[in-house]
């Protein structure tokens, strides 16, 4: 593979993740809580990640193409609670808590998730006790994640419920948490972001491959995660139908469309045209066009001895290069 001279390489920068210091009163065991937890995941990757697979091992695409929080049954959002708990703990290597979920930093620390914003559920054993409080929405695909010490002051009245678990006021939750993230990007599920026409059409066709196929030429330029191509195929192996040899890669490229994937001589390429650099696991169609007037001025990258810019609406469709599937 090689770049044009002089091409500028467009590097995306991740989201800012804001950090917010409220002003809150903390005490020292909260700052020493906030600080092993923001130590160990400065950028919110981990939490992103926890709250990520979650979300994929409720809907379990793969096995049942299911995409949207609206699907899952009555028990399984119940569950997803217990899951974020769970998702954390092995993400993060908390230990046990004695009376609590967690020990960090040598506190006990609840965990509590809520899809309402600050909604937490918070039982009466709690009290007195640091909570780490976590909201994440796959359809805003927005996260965040604070801590608050369980009092009587933050907590709603008693009455109106059975177990006796409690929410914080309104008032608490924008004055007595600790927001380590607020409003942080969860990767996304673009099949939240697609129009009921191109959900139909891609989900009509029988075979997982001619899903998939479907999936990536409506998505052209957007990137495609790992469990959405799982819940599109429905498929063991589901990641090798996105190869060549038989897969998407192969089907695409006489309509002149790439896919490009976590490779490093695939993420160049991305780079080099302008494109959203794919991550682990993801991928990212595009039609490419040969390097000729009008396209002169445009970043180019040379695949099997020819230059290629990325399409424009009207060029015509012509076969795709083949790109190499491992790095150099």
């Amino acid at each position: 593979m090689i770049i044009s001279p002089g091409s500028e390489i467009a590097v995306p920068t991740a989201e800012p993740l804001f950090p917010v210091s409220p002003g809150s009163p903390l005490g020292p065991e909260l700052e020493r809580v906030e600080a092993a937890i923001l130590a160990a995941d400065p950028h919110g990757e981990k939490f992103a990640a926890a709250l990520r697979r979650t979300f994929d091992m409720l809907l379990d695409g793969q096995h049942t193409g299911r995409f949207r929080w609206e699907q899952l049954h009555k028990t399984e959002k119940t569950h997803a609670g217990t899951l974020v708990e769970i998702n954390l703990q092995r993400e993060f290597g908390f230990a046990d808590g004695e009376a609590m979920d967690y020990s960090i930093a040598g506190a006990d620390v609840d965990c509590k998730y809520s899809q309402d914003f600050g909604k937490w559920m918070i039982p009466p054993e709690a009290m007195g006790h640091l909570c780490l409080g976590l909201w994440a929405s796959d359809q805003a695909g927005r996260w965040s994640a604070g801590l608050f010490r369980v009092t009587e002051d933050v907590l709603t009245k008693k009455e109106g419920n059975r177990d006796g678990k409690r929410t914080l006021t309104a008032a608490a939750r924008d004055r007595s948490v600790r927001w380590l993230f607020r409003d942080a990007p969860l990767q996304d599920n673009i099949l939240l972001r697609l129009s009921p026409l191109d959900i139909a059409a891609i989900f009509a066709p029988k075979a997982g491959t001619q899903r998939l196929h479907e999936l990536f030429r409506r998505t052209q330029g957007r990137v495609v995660s790992r469990s959405v191509v799982a819940t599109v195929a429905q498929q063991e192996d589901y990641m090798k139908r996105v190869r060549y040899n038989g897969g998407s890669r192969s089907a695409l490229q006489p309509e002149g469309i790439v896919i490009l994937g976590q490779y490093g001589n695939h993420q160049e390429v991305a780079r080099v045209l302008g494109l959203t650099v794919p991550g682990p696991g993801e991928s990212l169609s595009v039609r490419l066009a040969p390097w000729t007037p009008p396209h002169t001025d445009a970043p180019w990258v040379e695949l099997e001895g020819s230059k290629w810019v990325v399409a424009r609406e009207g060029d015509p469709v012509v076969m795709a290069p083949k790109l190499p599937e491992k790095d150099a």
